[in-house]
């Protein structure tokens, strides 16, 4: 019987050789871009989810905590609309506003209509009207109750009056345009109440100053509201979190919840901001056409704009993102483990 033959060992092989290293064709694989975008995206995602799962466990805290903020920005807001739907009463303010011109005895009617027409091409003119002397005694004999004693004057002791609207309030503006207007032909007098006009300047210069301080006072408080809201959901987390740090979670990961948070509270007060001031808007308008049509007009307020409630909703985010990434950078040195 042969004996069987043992295969011969290689070198490499032998008994107490060391191990020959494998070769490697390149570098290791590492993960592309496409790869590390869907992974940074399915984290977002996740981030998303979660925080909406837990604001829906707690609907009745999460509604009230919306409602607080909403309030808070519909303030500012209101009345920033109830300004811009003042201000819509331009034409009331420049008929204020208005210069008239008197003009010589001597002007006719042809002179007052050539008088109008070169007033009202000026750039800085937005109308002009000529009220004849005839018109204007007519006029002042319905408005004085006088029309039986101003009938028995051998003639008409008024002139005739050109009725300059200028395009802008504006002091200055407006003394230059009447200085300009007083030195035309036929002109005896131009006369303009710059004292209304400087009130009229004052008040909306303070409702301007006034909602631009109330709105960074809401502004503070809104970040303090969200701030104290993000604090308490880190601390019922802090377990959680103080794990994930443990094991090497990055502060962004541990972050990126809370701003999700923040941000869908945001959200959800800037829709009810809208709706509370669309709300109030159209209830508010029922009285103002009631009073309008008292005095003759037909001004109505306007609802909110869409520029201006998506400016709001995007603000409310913004300020939600703000007030949560405050809050968890104030507290993240607090969740290191120990």
């Amino acid at each position: 019987m042969s004996a069987s033959k043992m295969p011969t060992p290689q070198p490499a092989e032998r008994v107490g050789a060391a191990p020959r290293n494998k070769v490697v064709d390149g570098p290791a694989d590492e993960p592309d871009f496409r790869t590390l975008l869907n992974a940074w995206l399915e984290s977002h995602r996740a981030s998303l989810v979660d925080s909406l799962r837990r604001l829906a466990r707690q609907p009745i805290g999460s509604f009230f905590t919306c409602l607080v903020m909403a309030v808070a920005l519909s303030l500012p807001m209101g009345l920033s609309l109830l300004l811009d739907n003042v201000e819509k009463l331009g034409g009331s303010w420049q008929r204020a506003a208005q210069i008239s011109l008197f003009l010589d005895m001597s002007a006719g009617e042809r002179d007052g209509q050539a008088l109008r027409e070169h007033i009202a091409a000026m750039d800085d003119v937005s109308d002009a009207e000529w009220i004849s002397r005839e018109q204007a005694l007519e006029e002042f004999q319905q408005l004085s109750g006088l029309g039986q004693a101003l009938k028995e004057l051998p003639e008409n002791p008024l002139p005739g009056v050109v009725l300059v609207t200028p395009k802008e309030v504006d002091k200055s503006k407006l003394e230059a345009l009447r200085q300009r207007l007083a030195e035309l032909p036929k002109v005896e007098q131009a006369q303009l109440d710059l004292v209304w006009v400087e009130r009229l300047t004052a008040i909306l210069k303070l409702g301007d100053r006034f909602v631009f301080g109330l709105s960074l006072l809401l502004i503070l408080a809104l970040l303090l509201v969200i701030g104290n809201t993000i604090r308490l959901h880190i601390e019922n987390r802090r377990a959680e979190i103080e794990v994930i740090k443990l094991v090497g979670g990055t502060d962004g990961y541990v972050r990126r919840p809370f701003l999700y948070m923040g941000a869908l509270y945001g959200f959800g007060a800037g829709i009810f901001a809208w709706l509370l001031l669309a709300f109030g808007l159209d209830w508010l308008n029922d009285a103002v056409v009631r009073l309008a049509g008292l005095y003759g007009s037909d001004f109505a307020l306007g609802g909110v704009p869409s520029s201006d409630g998506f400016s709001l909703l995007l603000g409310a985010v913004l300020l939600g993102y703000i007030g949560a990434w405050l809050a968890v950078a104030r507290h993240l040195n607090e969740l290191a483990p120990r």
